[in-house]
């Protein structure tokens, strides 16, 4: 009998043990709400799985739990967390909608445009500033208060990142760009630049040399001077009007006056573009006279006597 009794009290002390569920920790510990529960924390179903651990960190931030914690609060709800792999803390991110540095700058940028009615590039003073919203709320970001000073550049925007978050400062400074023209590939030193060979950037204006060639009539259709790269903002010296006659070419040179028209042919002394003149040799009479080149192959004598011709 007092064995029998024995036998039973031992059934008793051991059966909640027995009856306690394994449960295994999820691979991804991120939730999305304001609390974190067992069911974030395990995967398991049932009433047991809003059991609430602790508040959610802000969106986009982490959470330390500790293990032995976590434990207690499972086996208090029948639940038998092993942690086999000998785990010390459990570490909870909150899901969060993301406004990053670069979604910020379009859209003071975008201000910006609609302020001063101009294109700017702007600098975050923090280049690396993101905003978090969490993933259950509602609207877009908007900008509150805005302060932007033309003269210095220095710029101030509150941003709102979702319906009824607080307002965050945000500073950097903004630099107004213009639209430039510039190679699309690179040429080499000799090389006629065609209309498909120039494509628009925008560039800060501060960075645009005087120098710098912004009609492309001054591009197109001209020669380089030098190898020139692509993407890079041309400079007077680096073209010139396309060379029609190299020194040395033979061309015909012609004189006309009172409706008398003399052709000859001619050495070229120098090189020459499209309506400049230059010194030519009459290979005829040895002589040497100015023309101006009006088309490959070919000058015409102005100012020069038919004598001296």
């Amino acid at each position: 009998m007092f064995r029998a009794s024995l036998l039973a009290l031992a059934c008793l002390t051991t059966a909640p043990a027995l009856a306690s569920e394994p449960v295994f920790l999820r691979q991804s510990l991120v939730v999305e709400g304001s609390q974190i529960t067992l069911g974030d924390v395990f995967e398991m179903a049932g009433p047991e799985a809003n059991t609430v651990l602790a508040r959610s960190p802000a969106p986009g931030a982490r959470l330390a739990l500790d293990v032995n914690y976590v434990r207690q609060i499972a086996a208090d709800h029948d639940l038998d967390w092993a942690n086999a792999s000998g785990m010390l803390r459990l570490t909870i991110t909150r899901a969060s909608r993301v406004l990053d540095a670069d979604a910020l700058t379009s859209m003071i940028e975008g201000e910006l445009m609609a302020r001063e009615g101009g294109h700017h590039e702007v600098q975050l003073a923090n280049s690396n500033l993101a905003l978090h919203a969490p993933v259950d709320t509602v609207g877009a970001p908007q900008i509150g208060t805005f302060n932007y000073d033309p003269r210095s550049g220095m710029l101030s925007a509150d941003i709102i990142a979702w319906d009824g978050a607080e307002p965050v400062r945000v500073t950097g400074r903004a630099y107004e760009t213009i639209d430039i023209p510039v190679l699309d590939r690179p040429i080499a030193a000799g090389e006629i630049v065609s209309d498909n060979d120039v494509r628009w950037v925008s560039q800060r204006s501060d960075r645009v040399r005087p120098d710098s060639v912004l009609n492309p009539d001054d591009i197109i259709g001209h020669q380089a001077r030098r190898a020139l790269r692509a993407g890079e903002a041309l400079r007077g010296y680096d073209l010139q009007q396309a060379i029609l006659v190299n020194r040395g070419d033979l061309v015909t040179l012609v004189f006309e006056a009172r409706g008398i028209q003399l052709s000859v042919r001619a050495r070229a002394m120098e090189n020459a573009a499209d309506g400049e003149s230059v010194r030519f040799v009459n290979l005829q009479s040895n002589r040497t006279v100015e023309a101006m080149v009006d088309g490959p192959g070919r000058a015409r004598v102005f100012a020069s006597p038919a004598a001296s011709f």
